[in-house]
């Protein structure tokens, strides 16, 4: 009989195969509609906080909130469901996908193949949307 995986693991191993496979990636958060972190990869490291800055809970916090926001404002301009969040910055990309009553956000370098990026988040996030849905 094969050992039991729980929710949690599935999570991480989820986490773990975006970082890993597409290149650039700096770190991957899923956070929940009220703004807690759920898990993150690679996990915090109490010595160096500033190496993972996405897995603080401040990070999520302002993650769910740019979510909300986008989504409000998509219903307020009648433009449908929100499919996915953009921020470009000097130093790196932010993109945030909604996973059911989650999101996951992925933070990449600027040099990163953003199709690439865009395609693997999106299946990552509906994987997610599919583990915590049971």
């Amino acid at each position: 009989m094969p050992p039991v995986e729980f929710r949690e693991q599935k999570l991480i191993a989820e986490l773990k195969k975006l970082y890993h496979i597409v290149e650039g990636v700096k770190a991957v958060v899923i956070v929940n509609i009220d703004g807690l972190l759920v898990s993150s990869y690679p996990v915090d490291d109490e010595e160096n906080p500033h190496e993972t800055p996405t897995s603080s809970p401040q990070v999520a916090a302002m993650s769910a909130t740019l979510v909300g926001l986008a989504e409000k404002t998509l219903v307020r301009l009648a433009q449908g469901k929100l499919e996915r969040l953009l921020m470009e910055a000097e130093e790196g990309t932010m993109v945030v996908y909604p996973a059911g009553r989650t999101a996951v956000a992925v933070l990449v370098d600027k040099n990163a193949n953003m199709a690439h990026v865009l395609f693997a988040t999106k299946q990552a996030a509906a994987e997610i949307a599919a583990i915590l849905a049971g």
